[in-house]
């Protein structure tokens, strides 16, 4: 099993491959305080690293023994191997991928929901921009699908913000070992905006269409690792007097996006809106689209302003913690919040 696949934030992996850790072999082969000096970090998180590397190793071993699928199911045990190794995509916030456990996970759909100017958008275009940091890095190396309902992508803004990626990349690979040069960042940002593919409709009709596109456009257009509507919301709230009819059509679009999820072991991240709801006297902001919508996706993550400061809330996740975490929209992307953070204008 390779370093990359380890369930730990991406700063470590990166640090670890940086470092020549490229196997679990090399890390058992070292004693925590060469690894903690290695990788410049404490020696309990040294420790906790080693003990994420002996239970993968252990799950690995254990499903060798057998066959995960029987008959065209699996077994419990091959998907609790699967949840634990899943990859994740960083949000370049470590807060905020703390409480995600690493980041975005392959294999599931996250719903992302706030009020306008919360920074979604921005979220979006980073994690676009994410994808594609190299696995050398603790990245996945993958390419970008990106639906637009509402006209908010900016190119602009995803030139800035990969450039901003390219430079701390650059800056990190100065910790490298000399003998590790293959390692040096090699991207450019106009390759970073030709692996992001973009499609904008205009309608729910063509929404849907591009869904039911996508399986065939994936297996064309290999490494897509992650497939982002932004928003998920906006025609589906307009000119639908049939709710039943609304329920269903968005039920059968999650269901299919779930199925992409877990065939091309990719990431599907819904943005949301909000409304008002009237709940026992009084009235409430919650998250549009209703209370059947609310099941269909694996996590609910919403963002919200405390003071100056976003916040990012985990409401939803079989496998997360409720947390929360600040974050910052800042000219370079999404970043760590600071306490002197003051409300950003959307770009």
């Amino acid at each position: 099993m390779e370093v990359g696949r380890l369930p730990i934030a991406s700063s470590k992996r990166g640090k670890l491959l940086s470092a020549g850790y490229t196997t679990l072999d090399s890390i058992f082969r070292s004693t925590v305080t060469q690894l903690a000096r290695d990788i410049e970090v404490s020696d309990s998180e040294a420790l906790e690293i080693m003990e994420i590397a002996s239970h993968a190793s252990s799950r690995l071993e254990g499903s060798s023994k057998g066959p995960a699928t029987v008959g065209g199911g699996q077994t419990a045990w091959a998907m609790l191997n699967e949840e634990n190794l899943s990859q994740r995509i960083t949000t370049s916030c470590a807060d905020l991928d703390s409480i995600l456990d690493g980041g975005i996970s392959c294999k599931e759909v996250t719903e992302i929901g706030g009020l306008p100017g919360i920074g979604k958008t921005q979220i979006g275009i980073q994690l676009a921009v994410n994808v594609q940091i190299p696995v050398e890095y603790g990245g996945l190396g993958g390419k970008a699908i990106y639906i637009d309902t509402e006209g908010s992508f900016m190119v602009e803004r995803v030139l800035q913000i990969a450039e901003a990626c390219i430079e701390d990349m650059s800056e990190y690979s100065h910790h490298f070992p000399k003998d590790f040069q293959a390692c040096k960042v090699k991207m450019h940002p106009n390759s970073i905006l030709e692996n992001i593919y973009y499609f904008r409709v205009c309608s729910y009709s063509e929404q849907i269409a591009l869904v039911n596109y996508l399986d065939k456009f994936i297996t064309e257009h290999k490494d897509i690792k992650i497939i982002i509507i932004d928003s998920v919301t906006f025609h589906f709230r307009q000119d639908f007097e049939d709710m039943a009819r609304r329920t269903r059509l968005l039920g059968e679009m999650a269901l299919k996006l779930m199925k992409l999820a877990r065939k091309f072991s990719l990431a599907v991240v819904l943005f949301n809106q909000v409304t008002i709801k009237h709940t026992e006297g009084s009235f409430q902001l919650t998250l549009a689209l209703g209370d059947s919508w609310s099941h269909s996706c694996t996590n609910r993550i919403i963002l919200f302003w405390k003071g100056d400061e976003r916040y990012a809330y985990i409401d939803k996740s079989p496998s997360l913690k409720p947390a929360t975490a600040p974050y910052a929209v800042t000219s370079r992307g999404i970043r760590d919040s600071t306490s002197n953070t003051k409300r950003i204008k959307m770009m």
